[in-house]
């Protein structure tokens, strides 16, 4: 029984982001064809998930600045007309006017400016812990954007995989035709029988069933790079780019030093404990007393003796606010917010363990990859010296077709060994850069 090749194509999970994507209003505009640097650059530029942490930057700049207004005076316009009925009045005598002590009709304007004078430092407490908010709000970008372009990269290579591996399908179906019109004639010549033809046939169904597979991986590819784009996901994207091994050295501990550096997750876990220390910090500050200054100055009416004369009015006030007891809530928010600095530094700890682990992995996928590279070709140099033998042996009558086929398979499935290894290896590099926060866009 004759077995089929199996080609195994990788499949590239890309639900990150991609379910936003569909609801983009307006793509970016896509060139004739696109590099990979065009690729990246397009599906960071469509992507809404970048506006929406934007935005998010946006909203913590608001809150930063909002917090600089405590530094300010507060100055704040009030008029408003009240009228009372009825108002006390006193009648000296049976015959003379009434003694009215305040009008009907009140008025009252003025404006009160308000500073807080003395605060012990809870002001700067709190704009310290919205800029920490801040510039975790900024760091979420970068982390975002670096997994979104190492996903395009990652289908933007398996389209060229793919190409690539129908190429070499290709290539077999067109040597395992030739080999069949060569039965064909044998058997005209009376050397060979329609056994060979139709053995040669089923190979070229199996070559061409596996080419049909590839075919379907690469529409499904393009709809997925469509959807990154915002394109409709019948259109074909245009991808060029060379499919190469490109082999390059890697110091493991430099690499070790510059992801504890340079990776956003390490980034983000001291943003977390930075933003803990600055909410101890302001709870610190939150049960100090308060010093505060303030004045008010405009016009009234209702003064003895003409009530419904409109005069100016000033007032002048200092306040101190001492806290005396809350309930043990400062205490316990404390608690909580050293429970939290705690929390935040484990996360530090295990964020730069997973960070070595991640390079040490890459690093080894990276060499396991150049291993089977080499040894892929060895194999291909090894096949095609055996299609060779097989191929004059079956010519010269001491030999079976279904040597010829064997070696026909097992040469097509080493280029695709090496195919395989190109593409692993490449998206190795780029596992790496993410290990070690490399920008790769």
């Amino acid at each position: 029984m004759l077995s089929r090749p199996k080609i195994t194509v990788p499949l590239l999970t890309l639900g990150l982001l991609v379910g936003g994507a569909a609801h983009a209003q307006q793509g970016p505009i896509i060139a004739d064809s696109l590099s990979l640097d065009g690729t990246i650059r397009s599906v960071l530029d469509a992507n809404p998930a970048i506006t929406t942490l934007e935005e998010e930057v946006n909203a913590a700049t608001s809150r930063v600045t909002q917090t600089k207004g405590g530094f300010l005076p507060q100055v704040t316009g009030t008029a408003t007309y009240t009228r009372l009925d009825p108002v006390v009045k006193l009648q000296l005598s049976p015959d003379g006017p009434a003694f009215q002590f305040q009008p009907n009709n009140n008025y009252d304007a003025h404006v009160t400016i308000q500073y807080g004078l003395l605060d012990f430092g809870k002001k700067d407490a709190t704009y310290n812990l919205a800029e920490s908010r801040r510039v975790t709000a900024v760091d979420q970008i970068n982390v975002t954007r670096r997994d979104l372009a190492y996903s395009a990269a990652q289908v933007y290579y398996n389209i060229l995989f793919v190409r690539e591996s129908i190429k070499v399908q290709d290539a077999q179906i067109a040597s395992l035709k030739q080999h069949q019109r060569e039965m064909e004639k044998r058997v005209e010549g009376g050397v060979s029988t329609r056994f060979d033809v139709t053995t040669t046939q089923v190979r070229i169904t199996q070559a061409q069933n596996t080419k049909i597979d590839l075919e379907n991986q690469l529409r499904n590819q393009q709809v997925q790079l469509a959807r990154y784009l915002h394109k409709p996901e019948y259109a074909t994207v245009p991808v060029k780019g060379t499919f190469a091994y490109q082999p390059e050295a890697v110091d493991v501990n430099a690499a070790l030093t510059q992801a504890t550096e340079n990776r956003p997750e390490v980034k983000l876990a001291r943003d977390a404990e930075a933003s803990a220390t600055a909410n101890l910090r302001l709870i610190e500050k939150s049960n100090l007393p308060l010093l505060g200054v303030g004045a008010q100055l405009g016009g009234k009416n209702g003064y003895q003796p003409e009530l419904d004369r409109f005069r100016a009015n000033s007032a002048v006030v200092a306040q101190l606010s001492v806290p005396i007891y809350d309930g043990n809530k400062n205490k316990n928010q404390r608690v909580e917010a050293l429970a939290n600095i705690r929390g935040s530094q484990s996360r530090i700890q295990d964020t730069q363990e997973q960070v070595r682990a991640d390079v040490r992995q890459a690093v080894n996928n990276l060499q396991s990859s150049a291993a089977r590279y080499d040894n892929s070709l060895v194999q291909i140099a090894q096949a095609s010296d055996a299609l060779t033998r097989a191929q004059g042996r079956y010519r010269y009558g001491v030999g079976q077709n279904l040597d010829v086929l064997d070696a026909e398979t097992q040469l097509a499935q080493a280029r695709l060994a090496r195919l395989q290894a190109i593409y692993n290896y490449t998206l190795g590099q780029y596992q790496l850069k993410r290990a070690v926060g490399a920008q790769i866009w």
